[in-house]
């Protein structure tokens, strides 16, 4: 596996497992991860800093998204970042970062 684009995040999912069947008979699922960090700024406040990320699997992980991971669940995952557009129903060219998971771990008591 190549280390160029390689992405790690541990967070908690922020909604429902979406799924999407291809009539390949292929699946997609997609779910948002919220990852938070913590800082103290200059005037010696602790800082809590959130991101959310836009997550993808095919397969397996797809699978695995689906069966185990309801909101809230907190996961750990590996993957690369991938970039789409497409145009909106009014014409305008969307932009979208996706992390496409290579591999998923089930963290926390859930």
């Amino acid at each position: 596996m190549s280390l160029r684009n390689k992405v790690t995040l541990i967070g908690y999912t922020g909604k429902e497992v979406e799924l999407i069947n291809f009539e390949s008979g292929n699946v997609k699922a997609s779910v948002s991860l919220a990852t938070t960090d913590h800082y103290t700024n200059a005037k010696g406040e602790k800082v809590e800093e959130t991101q959310w990320h836009n997550l993808i699997a095919f397969g397996r992980a797809a699978e695995i998204l689906e069966k185990y991971v309801p909101k809230g669940k907190e996961i750990a995952i590996e993957g690369k970042i991938t970039y789409r557009s497409y145009d909106d129903k009014d014409g305008v060219k969307r932009y979208i970062t996706e992390i496409r998971i290579d591999e998923i771990l089930l963290l926390g008591g859930k």
